[in-house]
Order: C-alpha cells, then structure tokens, then sequence
C-alpha cells in the first residue's frame, strides 16, 4: 500500500446518509454539505458548478425555492439546535447523479 492510499480518511456512511434530504421528490444532497465532502469551501463548489452550468441539468441539481428553503431551514433547527443558520443564498440540491457529476468536475 502506498502512503498515499494510507492518508485517504473514509467517510462513514452514516455520516453521508444524515446529508441527504428528500426535496422535490428526490434524494439531494445541499451544496454545502457536498463542498465538505469534498473538502472545499462551498463558494469554489458553486463557481466550478456555474462554470461548467451545461453539465448540470436540472435532473443532476436544481436551486432551493423560497418555501423549500423555509422547510430545509425548520428541519435543520429541530434535528439540530447548533446548526449555523447564517445562509445567505439559496442552497443548490444536487441529485444523485449531480453528486456523481460533482465529484468528476472536482477530480478534472
């Protein structure tokens, strides 16, 4: 094994699946919580995204609406009292195959 295969920290699945939010019928994941992932902050998530808008169709993410971003905000306090509430944009849901997407984009 090399050291760099060594270094690489998993991520538990548990973890992953309390990310996941079923929005518009679909199962997301919030920008945000992809950039983690991923480890990069969110703003440079969303940058490459624009950047590379064509790749991402509306089956692959879609940007919270008003209403949708009242109810993620009210799951949030209530599943977690110590959750940061300062968002000042609507999140973007990435689906499965936006995630997917994502993370080709990242590694490019």
């Amino acid at each position: 094994m090399t050291a760099a295969a060594t270094s690489v920290q998993l991520v538990p699945v548990e973890s992953i699946e309390r990310k996941i939010f079923l929005i518009r019928g679909c199962k997301v994941m919030l920008d945000s919580d992809l950039a983690e992932l991923y480890r990069v902050p969110t703003k440079v998530l969303n940058q490459a995204v624009r950047r590379n808008i064509a790749r991402f169709p509306a089956d692959f993410m879609f940007q919270l609406n008003a209403g949708e971003m009242e109810n993620w905000r009210s799951q949030i306090v209530t599943s977690n009292p110590a959750a940061k509430m300062g968002v000042r944009h609507r999140p973007y849901a990435f689906t499965e195959l936006g995630v997917a997407n994502a993370l080709v984009r990242a590694q490019e």
